[in-house]
């Protein structure tokens, strides 16, 4: 499933060269000036989970292929973005595409790197970037309220129904709150998806920090963990220096590189973790002596619609999935040993796959 997340930030926060890390490449140019980035990259990355390679030894599988997630590194935003300014319009559009925020915040000081407002306060930067999204937000909602008002009066149930989810994202922005703190029933929530609120997307602060506070982070990072905390987020500690000279290594000598550091794993790993967390996704595996494979869904998923992620043919003639929950497939030593055990079960339509299930779907052609 192509999940894509945006990395976003005032310019000049380490945005570019996080990306660069990330996808282990150098397409992103990371410059010391506003506007390097102006046309999105965009770059692919492996979820780490250790448990795909336990699995596939087990299976001893061919190929492994781990699950994947799009990261976005849209140019950094300033004051007025809503309004056009910059180039406002063209990365405000490339948000509305993505699924979620990774918002970059600078909590290092160094005076060789110019910052757009002439100090380092990573709250009041994350604040300036949410007001450029809300205030996009609040002009795009203005126009859908008009042009709902004729098919209201017509009588249009859907029309009132996104009146109403419409009404209550304005005012909770008219009083300084972003989108996403509004309540949304479940039966709502696909509507309130259609409306692609930028302010309605989860985000997560990364707090870019100097590498000698690479383990412990700083003051700076300290703000935005409170400030998070307030607002039901999460924030990383990362320092984007660090993790690309990380990414440059084989992974014996990386290894040892955050050994020096005082690091347990790689920022990178506990950011794209942290990201597949944000949108509340889950991992289930489908293990062969061919290839072992990692599939993502969102939490909830029902056994069709899971399947359905591999193929389209799955989901319309489903049948049953045959279910195996990760502990049970290496404490019996792979798919024998636990149809053995009795560990394999047979699951049907009202199945809500759980995360590190294997499973082997059996459908009609």
């Amino acid at each position: 499933m192509g999940f894509k997340t945006g990395i976003v930030g005032l310019p000049n926060v380490g945005k570019s060269t996080l990306f660069n890390a990330l996808t282990r490449t150098a397409s992103a140019q990371a410059a010391n000036f506003p506007f390097c980035t102006i046309e999105p990259n965009i770059g692919e990355v492996s979820v780490p989970d250790p448990r795909l390679d336990r699995l596939a030894k087990i299976a001893n599988s061919a190929k492994i292929i781990p699950a994947r997630m799009a990261f976005v590194d849209i140019a950094g935003l300033v004051k007025g973005a809503s309004k056009g300014e910059g180039l406002g319009n063209q990365f405000l559009a490339n948000i509305r595409e993505c699924d979620a925020i990774i918002h970059v915040l600078r909590c290092f000081e160094d005076d060789d790197i110019t910052h757009v407002e002439g100090r380092v306060d990573p709250a009041s930067d994350a604040g300036v970037i949410e007001t450029e999204l809300m205030l996009a937000d609040l002009e795009s909602i203005d126009k859908r309220l008009g042009n709902l008002a004729r098919k209201i009066k017509g009588g249009d149930k859907e029309a009132v129904a996104q009146n109403d989810l419409l009404l209550r994202a304005k005012d909770a922005i008219e009083n300084d709150r972003p989108a996403r703190s509004v309540e949304v029933a479940e039966d709502e929530q696909k509507a309130w998806n259609m409306l692609q609120l930028l302010s309605a997307k989860p985000v997560l602060y990364v707090c870019n920090v100097e590498e000698e506070n690479a383990a412990s982070g700083n003051k700076h990072s300290e703000a935005v963990a409170k400030m998070a905390a307030t607002e039901g987020a999460a924030s990383v500690v990362i320092s984007a220096a660090i993790e690309e000279e990380i990414s440059q290594l084989q992974d014996e000598e990386s290894a040892m590189f955050l050994e020096e550091m005082g690091l347990k794993e790689a920022g990178l790993d506990r950011l794209i973790k942290a990201g597949y967390g944000l949108l509340q996704l889950e991992t289930y595996f489908t293990v062969g002596p061919k290839e072992a494979r990692a599939w993502t869904i969102h939490k909830g998923t029902l056994a069709p619609q899971a399947a359905g992620v591999i193929h389209g043919d799955f989901e319309r003639g489903f049948i049953r999935a045959e279910t195996i929950a990760y502990a049970d497939f290496i404490a019996c030593n792979g798919e024998q040993g636990a149809r053995e055990a009795g560990k394999m079960r047979a699951e049907g339509k009202a199945y809500v796959v759980q995360d590190g299930d294997v499973l082997h779907f059996l459908f009609n052609t």
